[in-house]
């Protein structure tokens, strides 16, 4: 039984969990997190939106695409009675939305993941120095 308390004393339980925590974020989502934070806040956003514009546009393109391709006998029946610069300004303003609505989303979900990776990495910060403290007793 005294064996047992020696090895109880030795080991600090608070020490081990705490531990084991900051180990379990440092393999899952502290990669991730000191990822994103190693941008500035506005790199890191305007980045993000840049990204989401440009898979906006490849979006568009291709469902522009096949909306040309299924209606294109139509389209081909009716080009010389529509207006195409009215259909072209319909098309840039439908494509201006688009990208507008994603850009909008892309730049609150950006956003939001920056400020949780900031505090998250604070949180792990502090608590690293938690561990330390324990080590100086």
């Amino acid at each position: 039984m005294a064996a047992v308390e020696r090895y109880r004393i030795m080991i600090n339980e608070e020490k081990v969990i705490l531990m084991t925590k900051l180990a379990s974020y440092e393999s899952h989502r502290g990669k991730k997190d000191i990822a994103i934070t190693h941008y500035f806040r506005n790199d890191y956003i305007g980045f993000q939106v840049l990204k989401s514009t440009i898979a906006a546009t490849i979006s568009f393109l291709a469902l522009f695409g096949i909306y040309v391709l299924y209606h294109f006998e139509e389209l081909m029946q009716d080009i010389y009675k529509m207006d195409l610069l009215e259909f072209g300004k319909d098309v840039v303003i439908l494509y201006l939305c688009v990208v507008g609505a994603y850009g909008i989303v892309s730049y609150i979900v950006s956003a939001t993941r920056y400020s949780r990776a900031k505090k998250s990495l604070k949180n792990y910060y502090s608590s690293l120095k938690k561990l330390a403290g324990m080590y100086d007793k």
